[in-house]
């Protein structure tokens, strides 16, 4: 399993690219959720998403043992991201996409000068595919979040939170194929474990919630879910074990309340973030913590939303 020794190291190693990112605060969010309410806000980080984290943190590795390309499979943020550190140094890259994939997020991939491909709508068809296109060119395929290096990168997130607040009572955090939960949860619980930590998957989406009931890996055949960063089909048989190990609570929320959320985040807050940010605060506007007066910190994984297809959105 990733250690915290290991978390630490990706701190290091990700300094130079990554953001610390804010916490953000409302007051107004917090009266509606009867919590004082706070945003990690990765929506403002570096290629619009956590995932820059680990992408760089693993990237960097394998450039540095002789990689003469990369690639990737992905919804976008994760693509993004290896586009990005790829290009910043040097090497190469292919992203596999999902025929549905947003607009916005297919138009930075290619502003980092990767080469995009789509396959299929789930990551069941595109990991495969990235990976035949890296053993094709002698390059090494990256993955979206079952790698050590990736979930440490991801686990920074969990660092600067205990950093930046000290008196944390619960940690929110969205869940896909369990890369940024399992970095967090072993940030946090291997250094306090009396905080909490609670996943949120969207309703559509509940791959990581079927596991948890039937203790072991299940997977579901796909996901329609508005929250296209957590469309994954299974959890990862690296982060699972984590998540069985450290995680307090798994809850599911509704189409509609990821919608709501991502309305009052905007409204109230004025920050934009996409629908697999909004499950967190969907879970706390909903009740579904089951806690009242304590200080909750919900991560806002990422602020990649199409935004010409914004507004109907919320009249759909």
């Amino acid at each position: 399993m990733v250690k915290l020794a290991d978390i630490q190291q990706a701190r290091d190693t990700i300094y130079d690219v990554v953001k610390e990112t804010p916490i953000l605060h409302s007051s107004q969010l917090s009266a509606l959720c009867d919590n004082n309410l706070f945003l990690k806000g990765e929506h403002v980080q570096t290629t619009g998403s956590f995932k820059i984290r680990g992408a760089t943190n693993k990237v960097q590795q394998v450039v540095e043992d002789g990689a003469s390309s990369v690639t990737a499979a992905s919804s976008g943020n994760h693509g993004q991201a290896v586009a990005y550190i790829a290009n910043q140094l040097g090497v190469p890259a292919t992203i596999v996409v999902p025929e549905d994939a947003t607009t916005s997020k297919l138009n930075a991939i290619r502003t980092y000068q990767a080469k995009i491909e789509t396959c299929g709508t789930t990551s069941a068809e595109r990991i495969p595919r990235a990976k035949e296109l890296a053993h094709k060119t002698n390059g090494v395929f990256i993955p979206p979040y079952d790698d050590p290096l990736i979930m440490a990168g991801q686990g920074t997130v969990g660092l600067e939170i205990l950093g930046q607040l000290k008196d944390v009572d619960v940690v929110v955090v969205p869940v896909g194929g369990g890369g940024l939960i399992s970095g967090i949860l072993t940030a946090i619980k291997e250094t306090d474990p009396r905080i909490k930590v609670i996943g949120v998957e969207p309703e559509l989406g509940n791959d990581t919630y079927l596991s948890l009931q039937k203790n072991k890996i299940t997977s579901i055949t796909s996901s329609t879910t508005i929250a296209d960063g957590l469309r994954t089909t299974q959890p990862g048989s690296l982060t699972f074990p984590v998540v069985q190990r450290y995680l307090d609570e798994l809850v599911l929320v509704k189409e509609n309340e990821i919608k709501n959320a991502m309305y009052m985040v905007m409204e109230r807050m004025k920050q934009v973030i996409e629908p697999s940010s909004a499950v967190t605060v969907a879970a706390a506007m909903n009740g579904k913590l089951g806690i009242t007066g304590k200080n909750v910190c919900c991560v806002a994984s990422g602020g990649n939303i199409d935004l010409v297809k914004l507004g109907s959105l919320f009249t759909e």
